[in-house]
């Protein structure tokens, strides 16, 4: 089983004991052993230091969905891309749309989503917290919607 997450960017440090008590019930009580994050905003950087947190307690995997193809500037570049992943046609995407197919990747991958939303309009993790729905996958939610 697998899960992903979508919040706003701006999201609230107090958040993060709910991340982690919705993804320890997620292993726990669902099986769930792999998890998808992005990589933009508060939310997601919550998300990641969660799982890197659980991955020392539990038999699971997660990784960092990039939406580009990473490539070194220079010998100085130290950037760890060793929990990352890259979807597989996302180069012959346009990079503008990469985003958009970046997430619509990750929420077919899933079978669960944790979101966090308090604003429904105008966001783009309302929009596929909406997306994940529609596709009937099993929500977690720690915001208002």
């Amino acid at each position: 089983m697998t899960c992903t997450f979508f919040g706003h960017t701006w999201s609230p440090d107090d958040l993060k004991p709910k991340i982690k008590a919705a993804a320890i019930d997620l292993i726990e009580n669902s099986g769930v052993k792999k998890f998808y994050v992005g990589t933009h905003g508060d939310f997601d950087r919550m998300a990641t230091d969660v799982l890197m947190e659980l991955r020392k307690q539990y038999e699971i995997e997660y990784f960092r969905v990039l939406s580009t193809v990473p490539t070194k500037k220079d010998e100085f570049d130290t950037a760890d891309y060793s929990a990352t992943v890259v979807p597989d046609g996302i180069e012959r995407i346009m990079p503008k749309y990469r985003i958009i197919w970046r997430n619509k990747w990750m929420i077919k991958q899933s079978d669960y989503v944790i979101t966090y939303i308090n604003n429904p309009y105008g966001s783009g993790a309302a929009k596929y917290a909406a997306l994940a729905q529609k596709r009937k996958k099993v929500m977690i939610k720690l915001g208002k919607y």
